[in-house]
């Protein structure tokens, strides 16, 4: 039994003190679905590399790379892990991405920084929303990807069915460089199509193995396996192309020298069978990834732009550095921790870094390399290189640092635009100051949630990827700030409007010894269609009312309008007509005409045909075919209109308009409707009339809250 390749000298924290130059360095994101096994994959990787003695457990909160407290209480992943360990002379850099689409934004920041996308699916739940959304965001990124199928220590594991999945939605070129040979509990061996031997791993999740050649039908499987990569490896290269129509095959070594550029073209895309619970399989795909995966030398320059806004390009090989932070996290013990790679030049400790967006310059204090919360300092990282600094001045993510000679900015990470909102809700008076700087503290760290005092709900209003974001940045808020605050629904934006036509003409005299005030308006109004505010006209004729009171009255109906008549909502979509009125030659003033504005304005409002609009929103709902029916049922008691569905890759898509109101925790609803499966995105669409009893009960509890303020008072 053996650990492959591997020398005792070659585990520890020691040997990684040595620099590494770009074309040893593989910037590796783990990325997937939602529970497929990745955090337990990186596990394995250390426990392989000798950086663990033994692998930890989610449960018992032990692993490396979920170490932050709510990772441990909620038991999954929250927040990108850096991690790093030599294999086989190089250096991995894994970076281990939640995969929640809450959390999606970790998984972009992992792969806008990395070389290779090692994409996890769980071999017998398959191919879920998240795997999808990592994949396209991998391939905008240009990254060549490999396919780890995970779990066949698992019950009724089926390795056709779960390949054929994957090709369903990926396509035919994904290819098995290992095979399952015992799958189900005991599973331990493979088969390995490049080397055509059985590979048997020991059963202490140590990575060891044993290898012995296929036999039988298993080196039958192996041979017509190994003709099918000979062609793909062929197309991805002419002089091999060449060498297989004339010879009809390759040779080991052609065939091993042509993996690299297949797989950079995405010839074909490797996939691997493991147990990463059990590390079983593990060990040989850090070999192929150290032996033929991408590095950054395979993509040596990448687009900047100069502060003028001039397109360059930034190459490995540019002696003056370049980095781009692609991640910060504040944490108690060290500050604010930014995660960093760099493109090009070298970045040693000391040196003096310009950022271009934020016109600062920043001093590198200790530069680290991490497992984790487990950090070494290094003297210095070579372009390709991944690595973190505390304490930058005034330095976020997105923003890139570079030397002061050649001012560049490498474009900024998009993130999804967030859709879920809430609520913050302090439970404690006083503390409106530490929640703001924390609020604003975390968005700096996460710009994925955006937050907003909303003057018009009168909330502190919280957006973010979804309600698990949204949780994790109030426990945040909470632990770090020791602030109390709660999430609750946010308030609705109403409207009101009118569905027909109504006047006034409204006296306001008021006596009270000395001047007093007197205005008459007389006024119309009108709808109109929607979408186009309130539009406020005079046709006044004649001397009743000099022209120099007509702002006044626009103020006070405004005034109204923003306040609302039947429930407190501003009114929109009214053309208001000022037509006449009286005065009185010494009683009249500014203040007498807003007063009689105001509420000639919400009497005509009353006889009008008022009524409430509610805002609506588009939905676009990502579902298994299996879960439309209950997820359908679900949207018709939300009073959902269906607008139309549509498949894509074994997903239904489907979209509909649904009233605000019915939507708040709905991604937990469709979570739980879809067994983790389903993904949604809202947006706003339009207002629409609320229905007749909604709205009368709107209103009811609109005049028993001022009914009791009014007491109260």
């Amino acid at each position: 039994m053996r650990h492959p390749e591997v020398d005792s000298t070659a585990r520890g924290e020691c040997c990684l003190m040595k620099e590494y130059q770009a074309a040893e360095i593989r910037n590796c994101a783990l990325v997937g679905h939602a529970s497929s096994g990745k955090t337990m994959l990186s596990e394995a990787m250390l426990a392989c590399a000798g950086v663990i003695n033994r692998m930890g457990s989610i449960a018992a909160g032990s692993t490396v790379s979920d170490y932050h407290e709510t990772e441990k209480q909620r038991q999954i992943s929250v927040s990108l892990s850096l991690l790093h360990f030599e294999w086989l002379g190089r250096k991995f850099n894994v970076l281990d991405c939640p995969g929640y689409a809450d959390f999606i934004s970790e998984a972009i920041s992992g792969l806008r920084v990395a070389d290779v996308a090692l994409v996890v699916v769980h071999a017998q739940h398959g191919v879920g929303v998240g795997t999808e959304a990592v994949w396209k965001y991998a391939t905008q990124f240009g990254l060549p990807k490999f396919i780890i199928l995970n779990a066949f220590d698992k019950e009724e594991t089926d390795f056709e069915r779960a390949l054929a999945g994957v090709r369903e939605h990926f396509g035919p070129r994904v290819f098995p460089l290992s095979l399952p040979v015992n799958p189900g509990p005991g599973f331990n061996q493979l088969l390995d199509v490049i080397r055509s031997e059985v590979i048997t791993y020991a059963d202490d999740k140590s990575g060891k193995f044993t290898e012995s050649p296929a036999e039988g039908a298993l080196a039958e499987r192996v041979k017509k396996l190994h003709e099918e990569l000979i062609e793909y490896i062929a197309e991805a290269d002419d002089s091999l192309m060449e060498k297989w129509m004339e010879k009809g095959t390759l040779s080991e070594e052609e065939l091993r020298s042509g993996i690299h550029a297949a797989v950079q073209k995405q010839a074909f895309i490797p996939l691997f069978c493991v147990s990463a619970e059990n590390n079983i399989g593990v060990a040989r795909l850090l070999d192929m990834i150290a032996k033929y995966g991408p590095s950054p030398v395979d993509r040596p320059k990448v687009a900047a732009k100069t502060p003028e806004g001039q397109d360059v390009e930034v190459a490995l090989t540019d002696p003056e550095p370049v980095c781009f932070v692609f991640k910060t996290m504040s944490e108690a013990q060290f500050g604010e921790l930014s995660f960093f790679r760099v493109y090009a030049g070298s970045v040693r400790v000391g040196s003096e870094l310009y950022n271009p967006e934020r016109r600062v310059t920043e001093k590198i204090g200790q530069i680290y390399i991490l497992n984790g919360r487990n950090r070494a300092t290094v003297p210095v990282l070579h372009a390709g290189d991944i690595g973190a600094v505390v304490k930058l001045k005034d330095t976020h993510t997105g923003n890139t640092l570079c030397g002061a000679k050649r001012p560049v900015l490498l474009p900024a990470i998009e993130f999804p635009r967030p859709n879920i909102h809430a609520a913050l809700k302090s439970t404690v008076k006083g503390e409106e100051e530490k929640i703001a700087s924390g609020l604003a503290a975390l968005h700096h760290e996460d710009p994925t949630f955006l937050y907003q005092v909303d003057p018009e709900l009168r909330q502190t209003v919280l957006s973010a990827q979804g309600e698990l974001h949204l949780e994790v940045i109030a426990e945040r808020l909470r632990r770090r700030y020791n602030v109390h605050v709660e999430l609750v629904e946010p308030r609705v934006r109403y409207r009101e409007t009118i569905r027909g036509r109504g006047e006034s003409k409204y006296r306001h005299k008021k006596q009270t010894g000395g001047a007093g005030q007197f205005a008459e308006v007389w006024m119309r109004i009108e709808p109109r269609p929607r979408d186009t505010g309130v539009e406020f006209t005079n046709s006044l004729v004649g001397q009743n009312v000099d022209r120099v009171f007509v702002p006044s009255v626009e103020k006070g109906v405004m005034k109204a309008c923003e306040e609302g008549v039947l429930a407190g909502y501003r009114v929109v979509d009214v053309k208001v007509d000022f037509y006449d009125g009286k005065m009185h030659p010494v009683d009249s003033k500014d203040i007498a005409f807003q007063i009689a504005g105001y509420f000639a304005f919400k009497e005509a409002f009353l006889a009008a045909k008022p009524c409430m609009l509610e805002p609506i929103n588009l939905v676009e709902i990502r579902i298994p075919e299996d879960c439309m029916g209950k997820v359908m049922g679900d949207l018709s008691s939300r009073r959902g209109k269906i607008l139309g569905m549509e498949a894509d890759g074994g997903f239904q898509v489907i979209k509909a308009h649904v009233p605000v109101k019915e939507l708040y925790r709905y991604s937990s609803t469709l979570r739980s409707l879809t067994g983790g499966r389903g993904v949604h995105s809202e947006q706003f669409s339009h207002y629409e009339e609320m229905p007749r009893e909604l709205e009368a009960k709107l209103i009811e509890e609109y005049k028993k809250h001022r009914q009791e303020g009014n007491q109260g008072g």
